[in-house]
């Protein structure tokens, strides 16, 4: 039977910071009163939004203007689908040394699916995975392997993380339903800008950061960008190391103010650990006769376990305006990441088969290794004209575009192998690992062209609709590591995508909305019947919001339901004859959204966001017991808020609160409820002129939590992370 939903109240931890925000915020405002604060160093947003840029540095939390939602220069405000921004200067103060950490207050966003992945940015976005086909970079594709290969991102090199929720594939190609992540680097800025950190923290953490930008001649006609990271660290899994280097290099020229060209690069190296914080039901959600099972065991070996990754690329943003009303735009980007990763997996060991309940049957570790080396690489380029032009009362913002991505992924992995059993209560590593050859072998080929155009229409100044098309031809092909090619893996699929919105521009900041947006992905599961890949899957998504940014104060809100639908997935079903791959899949998701970001005082922020999915259920299945239940881990109930407040001139103290609802687990095959959980995060700063101390604190009070399960194992969340950082501004 499919469980009920209910509504019921938040935790008393959740209500009680609830109380501490609205009483800082009220604070705050009285102690304004009474003070002068053109005194005070605040974090300060320009409600302007023509002096901001849709990829450049933002001040404060608050970004009034965007590229990712329309490839132009648009108001979010004139947007017709939800949008969320995590700007630096809010990164920063949360702390967040990855992307799922920055987005962890972002509504829709499940950063914790699978619970602590230390190799991972693994997220859902409105209730669907976002693993594949991966993130976007300045708005070109980084494609995951789809595989165990995924693109590792540096939030240090972010000037913003942006999130397109929905169907997006009028403008980027093939993608899913959830939505879209777009990294927007960090890029020279025709200001100085010099900035050197250092951070220590639990876990062994060492790290130097540095991040420099500004004209290069006196004319600025030469702007540059140096920012690098190196880290020495562990993972919160015993023996497991977690050292990371970065670097990013960018150039740009501008000889007139009609043109200018950016060259940039980018290196990641990553040498850590890896592990799936994943544990047997009985001793995490389930009572086990020898106790609970530590978060921090490691199942595998510490000499096995590993994510060693890296990546390069090189590109360009070149951009040429011909007049105040035509220019043309090109991104370009090569890129290539080489991985090595080794994870194991365990299950019970049943010592005791002649007594099923057996302490000794809930000890010890079968365990199977899993090896697999990859190399990705990709090629994208998207070239467009954005044009103005006026018919009457008309004015037409237009946009003509045409993008190319080619992505070869090679892989080669053993699943399975010999090694000695583990007990879990009381480790004992050294066992060797051998495994077989491997099982998992081959180059596959994506090709990828589209050719888009959209109409931005205003009208009165009060209406802005927008209306946009595409046409894409995407080729996909597999070959054995000899360069054989596999005739049945060959497909090509024509596909058009369609996205139409409506949005309303009131007088007083309000701006309601309608939409409608369209997705598709080709897939390289092959139909047995004819011997040849499935068409591709297909989403569309439903949505009407309001924004509403008052005039008279920083700040931003908005509010979004949604419906959308996810067709034609394929899925393997035991219940057909023979058993298979069968594209017989569909999913509804229906919910609600609510996000802002406010400035209640110079020095305040508060940012809150709550998410209500009631409905995500598989309504179509070749096996039917899915039919009426959750395909992912779904929770009903998601809601954060975070605030900070400059206490004195130089002294900052914030704090933050993220509940998550119960589910019940994957494909509700939990055999009991997973209860919700509420984590604190915490934050103090202090700044002494070019100084700045900050210390944060994640999962403050150290809380464990599972969040989410199947039918034989779950997932552990994140342990609690302390970072004390010195900053230097010159």
């Amino acid at each position: 039977m499919k469980p009920v939903h209910t509504t019921s109240a938040l935790p008393k931890s959740l209500s009680a910071i609830t109380l501490a925000l609205i009483g800082l915020n009220l604070t705050s405002i009285a102690y304004a009163k009474n003070n002068d604060p053109s005194q005070l160093k605040a974090v300060t947003v320009n409600a302007d939004a023509d002096q901001e840029t849709a990829t450049g540095p933002v001040d404060g939390y608050i970004a009034r203007k965007s590229v990712t939602g329309t490839k132009t220069d648009t108001p979010i405000i004139e947007t017709p689908q939800s949008i969320s921004i995590v700007t630096a200067d809010r990164i920063e103060a949360i702390g967040a040394t990855r992307v799922t950490e920055a987005l962890a207050y972002t509504a829709g966003v499940n950063t914790s699916p699978w619970g602590d992945l230390p190799q991972y940015d693994w997220l859902y976005i409105r209730g669907f995975d976002a693993y594949a086909p991966g993130f976007y970079q300045d708005g070109l594709q980084i494609r995951n392997s789809g595989n165990w290969g995924i693109w590792q991102a540096e939030p240090y090199g972010m000037e913003r993380i942006e999130v397109l929720k929905g169907p997006s594939s009028v403008l980027y190609g093939q993608n899913g339903p959830g939505g879209v992540v777009n990294l927007v680097s960090k890029m020279p800025t025709p200001f100085s800008h010099n900035e050197l950190q250092v951070t220590v923290g639990n876990y062994g953490l060492k790290q130097v950061a540095i991040d420099l930008s500004g004209p290069i001649d006196d004319n600025s006609e030469y702007l540059y960008r140096v920012t690098g990271l190196t880290k020495d660290a562990e993972l919160s899994t015993e023996s497991l190391e977690n050292d990371r280097d970065y670097l990013a290099l960018s150039l740009t020229w501008q000889p007139s103010t009609q043109g200018k060209i950016t060259f940039y690069s980018q290196y990641y190296n990553v040498d850590a650990g890896a592990a799936w914080h994943a544990y047997p039901l009985e001793g995490t959600l389930l009572p086990n006769p020898n106790g609970d099972i530590e978060i921090s065991t490691l199942i595998g070996e510490p000499d096995f376990n590993r994510y060693k990754q890296e990546q390069w690329v090189i590109g360009y943003q070149g951009e040429y305006h011909f007049n105040d009303n035509w220019q043309l735009q090109q991104h370009s980007r090569y890129a290539k990441f080489d991985v090595d990763y080794g994870v194991i997996w365990g299950k019970w060991a049943k010592k005791n088969t002649d007594d099923p309940s057996s302490a000794d049957n809930f000890r010890y570790l079968n365990r199977t290794p899993l090896s697999s080396q990859e190399t990705v690489t990709g090629l994208a380029i998207d070239t467009r004209v954005i044009g103005k032009i006026s018919t009457g009362k008309l004015q037409h913002t237009l946009l003509f575009g045409v993008d190319y991505q080619d992505t070869e992924i090679d892989v080669s992995a053993r699943y399975g192998g010999v090694l000695d059993d583990l007990d879990i209560f009381e480790p004992n590593y050294g066992s060797a690992v051998i495994q077989p050859e491997p099982n998992i072998a081959g180059i596959s080929t994506l090709a990828q062209v589209g050719v888009y155009i959209q109409d931005q229409i205003k009208f009165d100044d009060k209406w802005v609709m927008t209306l946009a098309g595409r046409w894409d031809r995407a080729e996909i092909k597999n070959e054995t590591p000899d360069g054989i090619i596999d005739p049945t893996s060959e497909r090509t699929d024509t596909e058009f995508t369609a996205r139409a919105g409506l949005v309303y521009l009131a007088d007083n900041g309000f701006a309601p909305y309608l939409s409608y947006s369209e997705s598709f992905a080709p897939t390289t599961n092959v139909d047995p019947q004819q011997g040849r890949p499935f068409s591709p899957e297909t989403g569309r998504q439903y949505e009407a919001g309001v924004r509403y940014q008052p005039l008279d104060t920083v700040a931003s809100y908005s509010m979004a339901a949604f419906d959308i639908e996810r067709r034609d997935f394929t899925q393997w079903v035991w219940t057909t004859e023979p058993a298979g791959f069968k594209q017989t899949g569909a999913i509804q998701v229906r919910g609600m959204e609510f996000e802002a970001l406010l400035q209640p005082t110079n020095r305040t922020n508060v940012t809150a966001s709550y998410s209500w999915i009631p409905e995500a259920e598989v309504t179509e299945s070749g096996n039917t017991i899915e039919i009426g239940k959750q395909d992912k881990a779904i929770s009903e109930h998601q809601l954060s808020m975070w605030g900070d407040y400059r206490v004195a001139d130089n002294f900052t103290v914030g704090l933050g609160a993220r509940y998550t609802g119960s589910n019940h687990g994957t494909g509700e095959l939990a055999p009991i409820k997973v209860d919700g959980y509420t984590l604190f995060d915490a934050m103090l700063s202090y700044d002494l002129a070019q100084w700045k101390l900050a210390l944060n604190l994640r999962n403050l009070t150290d809380k464990t939590v599972i969040t989410t399960c199947g039918s034989t194992s779950c997932s552990y969340g994140d342990r609690r992370k302390v970072a004390l950082t010195a900053t230097y501004q010159w």
